[in-house]
């Protein structure tokens, strides 16, 4: 029996448990935008087919030195295995949170490249740019590529209303980043280096600065790799060579023996190939068949289809990112996003551009298939944050949503 004048008892609130459960649901499995479903299958196919190629090109070695045919492909499927789902995870991180994290990325990327000048250094082919580590070999100078994009798109999108200003647009981009560059030219990585050169080239790119601001640091770049390039001899001769037109044979047991066999595997696979697995010059012939020179492999297995397929995925690749970036508003977005696109495509372009013996030897690996832990997880880690950009483009409308009136 209630008191005179008592407030009755507040009635407790429906529980909407289920409701809010199904609202979380819903924005984890909300439709995604073109570009996310592009540049997430595009990416995922061009892992599996590294993956397969990778087997085919490094199991017939193993077995003939009586090793485990399988150990190299498992060993990049582990990493795969690891960098996909970090970069499905990488997708759910808001853009403020890459904007408030960049100076922190450069930074502990570039702290761990200056590890290699420490005894966990590891030299291999006149180049001081690995880390031993547990007995696994790891290139740290990957990982700032990734950091530099993520940077000079913070950078340049703090200095937005100040980039018609050239001091604006050079402090602290220049200063830091070419710091950044010079601890990876300082263990002679002349590849990896230019790859970091045009990261910020196409910061400033995208970042839509006047040409003239542009093309100054394009000079400086231009002849800081010439003049490194010819100061040492090793490198000016593999340079040398590919402007050698007397015949493949000059330069055979010097400069050119693995570019020659390159095009000799290609010729040999003509339009179809010789079939997945039926490669003659992975067998000794062409001693980094599954690093550097695994689209020779695709050439001679899979013929000039298998690699137009290559370049196509590439293609769409990079249509994915282009139309991303035309798209959105935001600067950081816009600039950071070039900055990665120009890093997995020149790559890609030098990459087989050494392998067709149109571009000197730079070392660098094809995106997503050549063997390589740090640079398979690397490129897998870019592409989560090109899929958090992603994110913020709008759906494409349900059908039933872009269908007029029904009339009866």
């Amino acid at each position: 029996m209630t008191q005179l004048g008592a407030r009755p008892a507040p009635t407790p609130e429906p529980r909407v448990d289920g409701l809010a459960a199904r609202v979380r649901l819903g924005r984890v499995f909300r439709p995604v935008s073109a570009e996310f479903a592009l540049i997430a299958s595009t990416s995922l196919l061009l892992t599996v087919f590294g993956l397969v190629m990778i087997l085919s090109a490094s199991s017939a070695n193993a077995v003939e030195g009586g090793q485990d045919p399988f150990a190299i492909v498992m060993t990049q499927a582990l990493v795969a295995a690891i960098g996909v789902p970090l970069m499905f995870l990488m997708s759910r991180f808001p853009v403020r949170f890459w904007k408030r994290m960049a100076w922190l990325i450069l930074i502990g990327a570039v702290g761990l490249q200056m590890l290699v000048y420490t005894p966990l250094g590891y030299e291999n082919d006149g180049n001081t740019n690995w880390l031993r580590i547990a007995g696994q070999v790891v290139q740290p100078s990957e990982f700032i590529k990734l950091a530099l994009a993520v940077w000079a798109g913070f950078i340049l999108w703090r200095k937005q209303e100040l980039l018609g200003r050239w001091k604006h647009v050079f402090i602290p981009l220049i200063p830091v980043g070419f710091l950044a560059i010079a601890a990876v030219l300082g263990g002679k990585d002349l590849g990896t280096s230019m790859i970091l050169f045009l990261v910020i080239l196409g910061a400033l790119f995208f970042s839509g600065v006047r040409l003239r601001i542009f093309i100054l640091p394009l000079l400086v770049s231009l002849v800081a790799v010439l003049g490194f390039a010819f100061a040492d001899e090793r490198r000016r001769a593999l340079i040398l060579g590919v402007f050698d037109d007397s015949n493949d044979t000059s330069c055979y047991l010097t400069s050119c023996y693995q570019q020659v066999h390159a095009i000799w595997g290609m010729a040999n696979g003509g339009i179809f190939g010789l079939g997945l697995g039926n490669s003659r010059e992975k067998y000794g012939w062409l001693p980094a068949a599954s690093n550097d020179y695994i689209f020779a492999i695709v050439g001679e297995e899979l013929g000039l289809i298998g690699c137009a397929l290559v370049l196509a995925l590439f293609v769409l690749f990079a249509v994915a990112v282009f139309r991303m970036i035309r798209k959105t508003d935001d600067l950081f977005i816009r600039v950071t996003s070039g900055g990665i696109v120009v890093w997995i495509l020149s790559q890609a372009l030098i990459n087989i551009g050494v392998v067709l013996r149109v571009v000197p030897v730079l070392g660098v690996p094809l995106p997503f298939m050549s063997q390589g832990g740090t640079s398979l997880l690397s490129v897998l880690l870019a592409c989560g944050v090109l899929l958090s950009f992603a994110r913020t483009l709008p759906a494409p409308a349900p059908r039933f949503a872009q269908a007029g009136p029904v009339r009866s």
